[in-house]
């Protein structure tokens, strides 16, 4: 008991490392206790590279940026001390986490398949899953953030991609995000393309607008066949 508290003190001195750290361990220890350790770590690894990919995109923007947070059964996430002057600085920051964490997941499925490891793919799914449900075109998930800079009154169409996830798959975080998203739909449906605020912060180009769409949905896309072709694996 006294090591445990000694090592809990220690991680608390090293300040934001400490706290990423700390939040990591109860994460591990809790889904541990249902998944199996070897499952938690890379479940929580794959969450580590998708913060990491926001974290970095936002240094990257000379953004202040927290170290990752961890909540078991929420997820993770950074905190930006600054918000995005711009909707393009935004869809940048967001996209990053997505895009790492399709990377991440990728890397293990392929070692999943050279080691033909059915817990390797397991992780691999949950990654490629977890990236695909973030990319769901409403705040505050990734997707929201991304596809803002297309206008905030794409969120819209996030809802019945929403609604017909809580029927697929229930969940109370679900119910969750989606009382999170009630304020980003209130703002979408009072959007005012004229005004000052509105032309200086959505004031992206066309080619802009175009390169991420593109990219958008060819993530997406990508998720989307992996998440299912993965999950037919197991099966």
């Amino acid at each position: 008991m006294g090591t445990a508290i000694v090592a809990l003190l220690t991680l608390f001195k090293l300040g934001k490392v400490g706290g990423t750290l700390l939040t990591m361990l109860v994460s591990l220890a809790i889904y541990a206790q249902i998944f199996g350790w070897q499952y938690a770590a890379g479940f929580i690894g794959l969450l580590f590279v998708h913060e990491m990919g926001h974290f970095i995109a936002a240094r990257q923007k000379s953004l202040p940026v927290s170290a990752p947070t961890f909540i078991p059964f929420v997820g993770a996430w950074i905190e930006l001390k600054d918000q995005p002057m711009d909707v393009e600085t935004e869809a940048y920051v967001a996209s990053a986490g997505p895009f790492l964490g399709t990377i991440g997941a990728l890397l293990v499925y392929l070692w999943a398949r050279h080691t033909d490891s059915d817990l390797l793919l397991a992780v691999a799914y949950s990654g490629f899953f977890l990236n695909f449900f973030n990319l769901i075109p409403l705040s505050p998930l990734d997707g929201g953030r991304m596809t803002a800079i297309l206008g905030p009154r794409i969120w819209f169409l996030g809802v019945p991609m929403m609604l017909a996830l809580m029927l697929y798959r229930p969940s109370p975080l679900l119910f969750v995000i989606a009382i999170a998203a009630l304020p980003a739909l209130r703002q979408a449906w009072n959007y005012d393309p004229e005004a000052p605020e509105n032309q200086a912060y959505y004031n992206a180009s066309a080619a802009t607008k175009i390169q991420y769409g593109v990219f958008y949905l060819g993530l997406a896309a990508f998720l989307a066949l992996m998440t299912d072709g993965t999950h037919q694996m197991l099966q």
